[in-house]
């Protein structure tokens, strides 16, 4: 079976290794990156660079953007040259970023009236599982949409669910995103809580990892607290942005707002370093 054309829009530190795994699969792929020279590893490969979003769409089946917010969605839609500029249609628009789900169904239906389908479907998942190609993949839109492109979903990740309409798999990312916060700032009092008891933070973490509580992202997070190692591999200026997304949805509990003042807090001062950084303002 032919594979469908595939211009990508979002070349950061996931989009990059999962442009990779595209082509690998041998997939045709167009990128299209504001940074040109993000693309310069790929132009070199011999892949093409599309000069804005509207050629993109024109000369590809599929559109997948994997890009920083809403604002950006806003800008490669609706901008200069922007998506929406274009007039092609029959054509699928896959956004796998982490926004909010109203962003993704304000697109859908202007997609729908484009001619085009949307589908939201946001990953779960770092840098190493965007390498791997074992992200998982939630997705809402229509079911015929989504079929049609699981075979690129399934180049990605190791898992690829349909959930719902648009904007269901954006809930379903904030959920999941709200619980990491909990893990990373729960792991973080833990470990200086066992500190303030003479207890030997790679001791705790041995028994964690051991424990029904062990599980991956405990493992490599307890490894960054052991090395004092804090470089972004999911940037605590995301997971600031992913709750204010989710509390803008109806996220209140007495531990959500806790997690939400604690990381808007800590945004300032640690937002370019890892999540787990959350550590120091802990102490």
């Amino acid at each position: 079976m032919k594979h469908p054309k595939i211009g990508w829009i979002g070349l950061g530190k996931m989009g990059i290794p999962m442009v990779q795994n595209l082509i690998n699969a041998t997939f045709p792929v167009i990128v299209y990156n504001r940074n040109k020279a993000k693309a310069a590893a790929f132009l070199a490969e011999g892949v093409e660079m599309a000069e804005s979003p509207a050629t993109l769409l024109d000369t590809t089946d599929v559109v997948i953007l994997m890009i920083a917010d809403d604002q950006a969605v806003k800008d490669v839609f609706n901008g200069e040259a922007g998506l929406f500029s274009s007039s092609a249609s029959g054509k699928i628009i896959i956004n796998m970023s982490t926004v909010s789900p109203a962003i993704s169904k304000e697109m859908a239906a202007l997609c729908v009236q484009k001619g085009n389908q949307y589908i939201d479907a946001p990953v779960s998942g770092s840098v190493k599982q965007a390498t791997d190609g074992s992200l998982v993949i939630m997705a809402g839109g229509a079911q015929t949409a989504f079929e049609s492109v699981k075979p690129i979903f399934d180049t990605l990740g190791k898992l690829a669910l349909h959930i719902g309409e648009n904007g269901i798999g954006n809930s379903a990312k904030l959920a999941i995103n709200t619980l990491l916060g909990f893990h990373a700032q729960g792991l973080a009092e833990a470990v200086v809580f066992a500190q303030n008891q003479g207890v030997k933070t790679n001791d705790l973490m041995e028994l964690i990892n051991n424990s029904a509580l062990g599980n991956v992202f405990m493992k490599i997070k307890g490894e960054a607290i052991l090395n004092d190692q804090y470089q972004a591999a999911f940037a605590l200026k995301h997971i600031a942005k992913d709750l204010r997304l989710a509390k803008a949805e109806g996220l209140n509990s007495p531990l959500a707002d806790t997690l939400f003042n604690s990381f808007q807090q800590a945004e300032t001062d640690l937002g370019e370093e890892d999540i787990i950084a959350i550590i120091k303002k802990v102490k």
